[in-house]
């Protein structure tokens, strides 16, 4: 078939061009907002002492899991610490848990009109297809255009890829409620917003802690990719060990990586499990 090509990427550079020039100034002040916040994030991690941090997060540990969760927390963040990584693995954290806050932020409300219309959940979750199957590096293409190099196109590229469980899950979480329960809520008289705050939202907690947990893990799964736009932290240690062929320090860098992973794996399970028990009483 000798059809003529479609001119798709020239479309879409003429879309990117044509949003860059009308709608420059307010994505001057989202990348402004986002890089405060990381910055704030970061300035906080960093502002005590490491061996002031770990006590914290070995008791928040503790007290979400068991003892062994907190003792692994306190070993794992100590060895960040003797390898020298410490303000990396902050900057790391500081833009997963940014990337993660407005993740969350978002997709559960976008979680919740689809589960009250299948209208937008129609349109939604081709939408969400798309961002889940296009490969993560083409987002950075759009982000630098709009958001220049730095931290913040790494963030917005890892809300891309990382949003869209946050809304499915909220969506399924939601429809998956009894529907005996909502009828007699809606006997009883109780408004959209009480059957919601009340009902729907108690009940389907551990389904939407679910999709946080995957959400997190996608967001650091994107650090590596981020450091490649100018993004610091451990990510940018991983590139650089990568480009020089420097495989010890590659294998140090990914090393806190996966304990950063582990941890934050473990304690958003544990807060999905004690939300489970909690509407199981």
């Amino acid at each position: 078939m000798n059809l003529p090509k479609l001119p798709l990427a020239s479309w879409i550079e003429a879309i990117e061009k044509w949003l860059d020039v009308n709608f420059g100034p307010f994505f001057d002040v989202i990348r402004i907002s986002i890089d405060y916040v990381v910055n704030l994030i970061n300035a906080s991690l960093i502002y005590f002492p490491a061996i002031v941090v770990i006590i914290i997060f070995s008791a928040l540990a503790w007290y979400l899991g068991k003892w062994r969760m907190g003792v692994f927390t306190a070993i794992g963040l100590l060895l960040i610490d003797n390898l020298g990584l410490w303000s990396q693995t902050m900057q790391t954290l500081a833009l997963v848990l940014t990337a993660a806050a407005i993740s969350i932020l978002v997709g559960v409300p976008i979680g919740i009109l689809c589960s009250a219309s299948r209208s937008i959940q129609k349109i939604v979750t081709p939408i969400l297809d798309f961002m889940q199957t296009m490969p993560a590096f083409v987002y950075l293409l759009p982000a630098i255009t709009f958001f220049r190099l730095g931290v913040v196109p790494g963030v917005i590229s890892s809300i891309i890829f990382a949003i869209p469980p946050t809304i499915r899950l909220t969506n399924l979480g939601i429809r998956q409620v009894p529907e005996e329960l909502v009828e007699a809520a809606d006997a009883f008289g109780s408004t959209p917003s009480q059957k919601l705050f009340k009902l729907q939202l108690p009940l389907a907690m551990p389904t939407i802690m679910a999709g946080i947990n995957q959400t997190i893990m996608l967001s650091l799964s994107m650090v590596v990719i981020a450091s490649m736009i100018g993004a610091q932290g451990v990510g940018a240690l991983v590139y650089r060990s990568v480009t020089q062929g420097k495989t010890g320090v590659g294998f140090e860098a990914g090393l806190a990586i996966v304990i950063i992973a582990i941890i934050l794996d473990r304690l958003t399970q544990q807060v999905m499990n004690k939300t489970k028990k909690t509407s199981d009483s």
